[in-house]
């Protein structure tokens, strides 16, 4: 009520300020301005023969100001309207976005369903916040296993790492202490002493390829690259693993199969797959490697016969620290990262990566963007009826 009474009595002072401005001040000035303007000066004769001077307003000039008059005071009512609508609308937006931030925050903190917080007209809202939040909870469940995961990894690391430990030094000890072993004997326990030493080195990697999982932050270096000739040389280099496992391979892989990538890093990619078929396939069994253009893709094979992978269990593969329940009673399960690295490079690359496991024979498909031939593509090798060649670095 003070209030409403302050801001009458300063009105009411506002308006004889000015009507007293005008009256005093712009008086003369507004008569005299006006008279110019919109009024006529006419004469007429009287009766008793004299004349008579009167004024009179000039109406086609008095419309005309009317008129434009009009035309200003609709012009400043419609902005004057169009702002405090502008104002309106905008402390009503304000308002509903601090309510909607509101219902969202108690909806994200609480688990409270939406028709509790959200009122009818907000739905679309409700619904969008509903699949957020079961999006949320589920990347936070899927970062709890994957915790989990790395916890039972580092866990079974550590006890595994006491066995080969305690081998090693129990026969290093035996031949340090027992001088009467035979030739024969030493050289069994230096055999089972540097097998163990082995293992030890290869738990004690896994250990380090976890923690450079963690730390790494993956920069491609990308440069055209020739895919036919990186997994010629790739098998090439695995030739030693294949002979010692008793495997081989068969290529069918095109020629000049080109995308613009990290060769590093593709090179990674492929030799984790190589290692798993080798690790994970029968003995004195073919690996396949194809590799094709398709469209505007490249695709790439790599097939293995061995223990049929589960249907469950297949998209699970390329999630950190994942490996299959049987792998920690082999040599060959990993930190179960290498899946999970060549999964983040290839998509890195704009590229995808699959498995697929069936009737004893498990395939990952890698499919990259395809490019042309660079035109300072090279020469670098010739072997029997092909010819291969590799682009120079930066050709896009």
């Amino acid at each position: 009520m003070i209030k409403l009474a302050v801001i009458l009595l300063a009105a009411a002072f506002f308006c004889l300020f000015l009507y007293d401005l005008v009256d005093r001040v712009f008086n003369g000035v507004f008569v005299d301005w006006f008279s110019d303007r919109y009024m006529m000066r006419r004469k007429e004769l009287a009766a008793d023969g004299t004349w008579h001077y009167y004024w009179q307003p000039d109406w086609s000039a008095v419309k005309r100001l009317l008129f434009r008059a009009l035309f200003v005071t609709a012009i400043l009512g419609a902005g004057l309207l169009y702002g405090l609508a502008h104002l309106f609308v905008k402390k009503e937006i304000r308002g509903w976005t601090d309510r909607t931030a509101g219902q969202i925050r108690r909806y994200m903190a609480q688990p409270e369903a939406t028709e509790d917080i959200f009122p009818a007209e907000s739905v679309s809202i409700a619904l969008q916040m509903a699949r957020i939040r079961a999006e949320r909870q589920k990347g936070e469940q899927k970062a709890r296993e994957e915790a989990q995961r790395k916890n039972d990894l580092i866990t079974y690391l550590a006890h595994d790492l006491k066995t080969p430990l305690t081998s090693v030094i129990g026969y290093l000890s035996l031949l340090d202490e027992a001088r009467e072993l035979t030739a024969g004997q030493r050289e069994k326990y230096i055999h089972i002493s540097l097998e163990k030493a082995k293992r030890l080195e290869h738990l004690i990697n896994e250990f380090f390829e976890i923690t450079r999982y963690n730390l790494q932050q993956i920069i491609l270096e990308k440069e055209s690259v020739d895919l036919s000739f990186l997994l010629l040389q790739l098998s090439d280099e695995f030739y030693p693993l294949l002979k010692e496992h008793g495997n081989s391979i068969r290529q069918e892989i095109e020629k000049e199969l080109y995308t613009y990538g990290d060769a590093a890093k593709l090179a990674r990619v492929f030799q984790n797959l190589l290692t798993n078929a080798v690790a994970y396939s029968y003995e004195d069994t073919q690996i396949l490697i194809e590799a094709q253009k398709q469209g505007e893709k490249i695709r790439v094979c790599i097939q293995n016969c061995g223990v049929t992978i589960p249907e469950q269990k297949i998209n699970a593969l390329f999630e950190k620290f994942y490996r299959l329940e049987d792998e920690r009673s082999t040599h060959s399960g990993g930190a179960g990262l290498g899946l999970a690295i060549a999964k983040d490079i290839v998509e890195l690359h704009g590229g995808s990566i699959t498995a697929k496991s069936a009737a004893e024979r498990t395939a990952f498909t890698v499919e990259l963007p395809a490019m042309e031939r660079p035109e300072n593509a090279v020469k670098t090798e010739k072997n029997a009826d092909r010819e291969v060649f590799y682009g120079k670095k930066g050709q896009a």
